[in-house]
């Protein structure tokens, strides 16, 4: 099954001469969401991880479900001020300023192997954050992996993990 059948491309959004790549219609579609776990699983499964991260919001639609798929526990990574509890943050440049990402104290155990997972792979800026928040409080990530990576972003290149994508735009 060819996944970018599945994937909406919907010109000017969010903003002029932006191309988004919506993966509503993908979730929306039962077999090519199927598949797309089931993808998702064969690439994550040899990295051996304990817990899959996923990266607020729109990453917890593929981190959760491939969590409970794959048997392991789901930690979620927040921008600042969305998670109860004590929390780890992690604060980031953007091309524009800077932002902050936060785990919950305890979420991760030392030593524990972790996999990241993203929907979209574009700069990698969101990724690394999360690479280095995850390795602060202990975490040894094996790797990362997205549905779709924007390959012309160049966001693999600077990722310091290995990163398996099941989809890639080259424009």
């Amino acid at each position: 099954m060819n996944l970018k059948d599945h994937i909406r491309e919907v010109p000017d959004f969010p903003k002029p001469g932006i191309l988004f790549y919506d993966i509503s219609t993908l979730l929306a579609h039962p077999d090519a969401w199927q598949v797309a776990m089931g993808r998702l699983a064969k690439a994550i499964a040899p990295r051996a991880p304990d817990v899959l991260a996923g990266i607020e919001s729109r990453r917890f639609l593929v981190a959760a479900p491939l969590a409970l798929k794959l048997g392991l526990g789901f930690v979620m990574v927040r921008k600042k001020g969305k998670l109860p509890g004590k929390t780890v943050r992690h604060e980031y440049d953007l091309e524009y300023g800077t932002d902050v990402v936060e785990i919950q104290e305890g979420a991760i155990e030392p030593g524990q192997r972790v996999v990241i997972l993203d929907d979209l792979l574009a700069t990698g800026g969101t990724l690394n954050a999360a690479n280095e928040l995850v390795t602060k409080v202990g975490g040894n990530v094996v790797g990362a992996a997205c549905l779709i990576e924007l390959t012309f972003l160049k966001g693999r290149e600077r990722a310091t993990i290995p990163v398996d994508s099941l989809v890639a735009y080259d424009s």
